[in-house]
């Protein structure tokens, strides 16, 4: 035991003695060698509390509760939808916990992600991660592009569908969003703010008017109660592809892997704005913890409402055939017959692209920086303007909307359903691959006495993420079971269920043979071979950059509110 203390201690000494004792973020080092974060290169910190909190919430809160829900009530009704989202909000909560006490503890700039991978666990994973991640914000892109046209499609079907892409999505969805990124981020941070301040509005009033119409508030006075949940009525469930318990379970199954679309890569966003955040170790736990509780609020009351104002054989409902009234909620507004009220609602929803359409190209393009800095993408993505925005990487990303022009030989719900299937897979293995790293996180934090001192702990660690780590392992795995029943097989379902798989293993055994080959060791400070899956805990380096940051928030003054209200108003934002 006594050998085991002594070599621990030696080896913590060697990692210390290896860190400049006068180390600037514009030396700081990670696992593979030097990252140039100079000031020339640096990311300003122009972001405050309120606006990394709606910056999350902009990008959870989008086209998938108020579009795609509509799919998954047609599919399998109320109740599953409401089960589904509850138990997506738990998975959300130990992801964005693991995040979160990583980037608490070293809130860098310019890191992200996969940088804690290729740090805490090896780079080769890292590389497929951040690729992954860039390749699922980018299609999350398109993705919110293709929900506008068909939010703008609702007002009149007469104009092609390419030329409200052109028109609509790229001058007033796609430019807006261009010209949000390319400026200084508080420009960006501040306009998401307001973004998202509209659809939280948005979502409360249709929240307050499902409980109207619950109780027969309504124009025509006709009390819903849980009238569509009764059986034949046409019930709380809709059995999936067989008939009994086992068709229930599948639609439960179905509807919790399809509500992944609607939080995917949401928790990453507080994560990647931490080197950008004012203050991260105060701001970022505030953001992680109201963040999860004020989903759980929207999503949960908003699914409940979808099933209390909307049955689920209701024609207009999203499917192949069906345009912007695919919206459960304009549906439940139009069958209570409030006049004018569905034009509102789909503005608000097209903001609500616009908002999270921002947030995604703000993250992808950060992404694509970051990977730049280390060496996993071309060095001309870690260009940026004067005011510090990666304005290469923010161009390369927004480029990938045109895929959006898909739905010139397609539907838009066709299109919208192979981007949120192929964006849900993605953000699937990256969870999986950004819990693996938090554990390989806390037991270097663990062996090298660290553990306690973290300046941000969540509960139930580390069960809860062991968990969800299997949890989301069998979602990724089974998240097109459907398609291999006979009727309802399809190539193209097939791939956009599966094709993230393959694509990943490619890119992190690639990048193992091409490492393994060239013996790059300015690529990498990890030599454990091509059949080492991970650093030893031993090697892994916790220590690098935590000077600086526990200098950083020893210097942060908290503000003190005057009064009550602004007492109030630290609290919410």
């Amino acid at each position: 035991m006594a050998d085991y203390d002594s070599e621990k201690m030696k080896m913590k000494m060697k990692m210390e003695d290896a860190t400049p004792k006068d180390l600037s973020l514009s030396q700081t080092q990670s696992a593979k060698g030097e990252i140039d974060l100079a000031a020339s290169h640096q990311l300003e910190r122009g972001l405050k509390s309120r606006h990394i909190q709606f910056i999350a919430l902009g990008g959870a809160i989008g086209t998938g509760l108020f579009i795609g829900s509509g799919g998954i009530l047609s599919t399998v009704g109320p109740a599953p939808l409401f089960m589904a989202y509850l138990s997506m909000m738990f998975v959300v909560w130990v992801v964005m916990n693991d995040l979160a006490e990583m980037s608490t503890y070293l809130p860098l700039r310019g890191i992200s992600i996969p940088y804690f991978v290729d740090r805490f666990v090896e780079p080769s994973l890292a590389f497929a991660d951040g690729w992954n991640y860039w390749y699922a914000y980018a299609i999350l892109v398109a993705a919110e592009a293709t929900a506008g046209g068909i939010i703008l499609e609702y007002w009149t079907d007469a104009v092609p569908v390419a030329v409200w892409i052109t028109i609509a999505n790229y001058s007033k969805i796609l430019l807006v969003i261009l010209a949000l990124n390319i400026f200084a981020v508080n420009v960006f941070g501040e306009a998401e703010f307001w973004f998202a301040s509209i659809k939280l509005i948005t979502i409360t009033g249709l929240v307050m008017l499902s409980i109207i119409l619950f109780f027969g508030g309504g124009p025509d006075h006709d009390r819903l109660g849980f009238r569509y949940w009764e059986p034949l009525n046409p019930g709380a469930f809709k059995p999936y592809l067989v008939e009994g318990n086992t068709g229930r379970f599948l639609a439960y199954w179905t509807a919790f892997v399809r509500a992944g679309f609607a939080f995917i890569l949401s928790p990453e966003l507080i994560a990647l704005a931490a080197g950008e955040t004012v203050a991260p170790r105060r701001n970022i736990p505030k953001a992680a913890r109201r963040y999860v509780w004020r989903l759980a609020l929207f999503y949960g009351l908003g699914s409940l409402a979808i099933g209390v104002i909307v049955p689920y054989n209701d024609s207009r409902l999203l499917s192949p055939h069906s345009n912007a009234s695919a919206s459960p909620f304009v549906i439940g507004i139009q069958r209570a017959g409030i006049q004018g009220l569905n034009h509102v609602i789909n503005a608000a929803i097209l903001t609500s692209a616009w908002s999270a359409g921002n947030a995604f190209l703000y993250s992808g393009s950060r992404m694509l920086y970051s990977m730049s800095l280390s060496s996993q993408a071309p060095k001309i993505f870690s260009r940026t303007s004067k005011r510090g925005v990666p304005y290469v990487a923010v161009m390369t990303t927004w480029l990938f909307s045109c895929l959006a022009y898909l739905n010139v030989s397609n539907s838009g719900a066709t299109v919208f359903t192979w981007f949120s299937n192929i964006s849900t897979i993605s953000g699937f293995i990256a969870w999986i691959v950004a819990m693996i790293t938090y554990l390989r996180f806390r037991k270097a934090m663990q062996y090298n006495g660290l553990l306690q001192s973290l300046p941000y702990k969540t509960p139930l660690q580390p069960y809860a993420t062991y968990f969800v780590l299997g949890l989301v392992t069998i979602l990724t795995l089974t998240n097109g079971f459907q398609v291999f029943f006979p009727s309802n097989w399809s190539v193209s379902s097939f791939l956009a269920a599966y094709i993230t798989i393959p694509v990943f293993l490619v890119l992190y055994i690639g990048h193992k043979i091409y490492t393994a080959i060239t013996k790059d060791t300015k690529e990498s400070s990890f030599t454990g071979g091509f059949w080492a899956f991970g650093r030893k805990i031993h090697e892994i380096d916790v220590l690098t950059g935590k000077r600086e940051m526990d200098e950083m928030e020893a210097m942060d003054v908290p503000p003190v509110p005057r009064n009550w209200l602004e007492k109030a108003w630290f609290w919410i934002a």
